[in-house]
């Protein structure tokens, strides 16, 4: 696997991320275009494309946080998923940043849910927050109840939560 940092809007992955981004996420658990594409000038965030063999299979939206990395999204491209892609690339990305955080859905939602959860905890994530709500990316969006997962045990809950909150969201 070979990571790309995408750092501008004019590269053209970062037109196909936004397209693929669109049509994967519910309105409510994304950005809309102006903060999507404001996301390449925050200091924190990291966006990268993922290749195989030179193929762009996916991307991970990242920020680089005080003690710990937060996944905000990552998505397989439709075509490259059952590949087992998914695992090779979470696992990958745990070990080059060490203490990694990341939202999920409620296992308790639906059957798809119930999978994802497994696929994180099967690759060495732990639930560690079930009464986790992220914050509207809008005000006519709305709130989320999901899960919190991160790939080591954290000692301080609510300040991992607190800097989601103030830097993540507040963006």
């Amino acid at each position: 696997m070979e990571y790309i940092q995408i750092s501008s809007t004019e590269d053209f992955r970062a037109a196909k991320i936004y397209r693929s981004y669109c049509d994967t996420f519910p309105a409510d658990e994304r950005r809309s275009g102006k903060q999507f594409k404001s996301l390449f000038n925050h200091q924190k965030v990291k966006i990268f494309s993922v290749l195989k063999e030179l193929e762009d299979i996916g991307y991970l939206i990242t920020w680089e946080l005080t003690d710990f990395t937060f996944i905000e999204h990552f998505e397989i491209f439709a075509e490259y998923r059952s590949l087992k892609y998914g695992s090779a690339i979470i696992q990958d990305f745990c070990r080059k940043y060490a203490h990694v955080v990341l939202e999920s859905e409620p296992a308790t939602l639906d059957e798809i849910a119930e999978r994802r959860i497994g696929f994180y905890e099967r690759n060495g994530f732990k639930i560690i927050d079930k009464n986790y709500s992220q914050p509207a990316y809008e005000p006519d969006k709305n709130k989320l109840d999901l899960w919190l997962l991160a790939s080591w045990q954290p000692e301080n809950l609510p300040l991992i939560k607190e800097e989601i909150y103030d830097v993540v969201y507040a963006f």
